[in-house]
């Protein structure tokens, strides 16, 4: 395999499974359509997404730092697009709620092991993660496409066509896997790094920041759909395409996170970023007319850049526990915001959509003003502590750490 074909494959991959976190926020207008939701009970669709997925990604983190977990790459691949395939085809809404639910835990699962074997299939590269971390943007901006055109087929009933992407994604994940077990093989490990290396303070604020940036997204692509919608006049496809752009839009931001870190420190372009998402928030909240748009694009790209800078970031403050790290980062504090989502909705079903949105430009203040106080850390070599957990499927190695 050509020295630039696992991040590749791992991109792919990455894209594949953020589909199915992308789906969940494109599906609620179809639910509300068919199924005759109010706002609130519709977003509570979004926190059965995340509610379990918050609570499992760093369980799954310190699963990984003890032992090595290839094969969960495939199976909670499957598992995130079984549950969205079958999300539509019950009436039930807690019937609906625990196949989404399954969905989040399979999202769960996949996050912390692919963060760390990207991070060791990259050789720790800031611009290889940026391009592991656009995978998921891609699958982002994928998801309103992939559900608007499944679900014009026949509605919700035809969300098992939704589980294409899982299917292509796990066989992808195979070939990784298959290089994982070689380098184990062939002895490929390195020095666990020195005790009392960890910088918890820095993590824990770190980790703060990170969950306000996940409040604004996750709460502007549960109803941002609907909100131009209501802006705009215009039907479905008015809301798809502001979906879309803000799902692009953050594809564009990981890639220039990637590039802007390898010329300046993480901290000061995330705090750049940040500034940036703040007037950018409340334009799309504020400005009228097709102008949303752009402002959309500007949204995400600046929450975006960031993204890739902050896996990064949370490894190198805990270099002995890189998959913790990563569930935490890439994962819990991310599905967070989620469980902000119903009390959007609930403000939005006693005033407008317009009131409940506002709040969400306060958030990226508060994520500037939490980066303000970090310290940028000393880059990890290539190699992490990770390379020694590329053991065998099932072989039950312990890693050091």
């Amino acid at each position: 395999m050509r020295r630039n074909a696992p991040i590749i494959l791992l991109s792919v991959g990455h894209a594949c499974v953020d589909v199915y976190q992308g789906s969940v926020a494109a599906l609620v207008p179809f639910f509300i359509a068919e199924r005759s939701y109010s706002l609130a009970v519709a977003s509570g669709i979004v926190l059965a997404a995340t509610l379990l997925s918050s609570v499992a990604q760093p369980l799954f983190g310190l699963l990984t730092d003890r032992w090595a977990l290839p094969w969960l790459l495939p199976v909670s691949t499957l598992l995130g697009g079984l549950g969205i395939a079958l999300s539509g085809l019950s009436g039930s809404y807690p019937l609906t709620l625990v196949f989404v639910a399954l969905s989040g835990i399979g999202v769960a699962a996949y996050h912390p092991e692919s963060a760390r074997v990207a991070r060791i299939a990259g050789r720790g590269s800031h611009r290889a993660m940026g391009w592991f971390s656009t995978g998921g943007t891609v699958g982002f901006a994928l998801a309103p496409l992939m559900v608007a055109a499944a679900m014009s087929v026949g509605g919700l009933r035809w969300t098992p066509l939704l589980v294409l992407p899982a299917l292509v994604g796990a066989a992808l994940c195979l070939p990784v896997v298959r290089v994982l077990q070689q380098r184990q093989a062939a002895g490929a490990r390195t020095t666990p790094p020195p005790a009392g290396s960890d910088d918890v303070a820095s993590f824990v604020r770190l980790s703060l920041a990170v969950v306000f940036r996940s409040v604004a997204f996750i709460g502007l692509s549960t109803f941002i759909s609907l909100y131009v919608r209501e802006r705009l006049g215009g039907g479905i496809a008015v809301g798809t395409a502001a979906l879309f752009v803000l799902y692009l839009g953050s594809t564009v931001g990981a890639v220039l996170g990637g590039s802007l870190a390898a010329r300046w420190d993480r901290v000061v372009v995330a705090r750049w970023s940040y500034l940036v998402s703040v007037a950018a928030v409340t334009g799309v909240v504020w400005v009228p007319g097709p102008a949303v748009f752009l402002f959309l694009a500007l949204t995400s790209a600046g929450l975006y850049v960031p993204f890739s800078l902050q896996v990064t970031l949370g490894q190198d403050y805990l270099p002995s526990r890189v998959g913790t790290a990563s569930g935490i980062t890439l994962g819990l504090t991310v599905s967070i915001g989620g469980l902000a989502s119903p009390a959007v909705g609930a403000i939005a079903d006693a005033t407008s959509l317009r009131t409940a949105l506002a709040p969400l430009a306060l958030m990226p203040l508060l994520s500037w003003l939490i980066f303000r106080t970090l310290p940028e850390p000393g880059v990890m070599g290539a190699a992490s502590p990770g390379t020694a957990t590329a053991a065998p499927s099932g072989s039950g190695a312990a890693k050091p750490g």
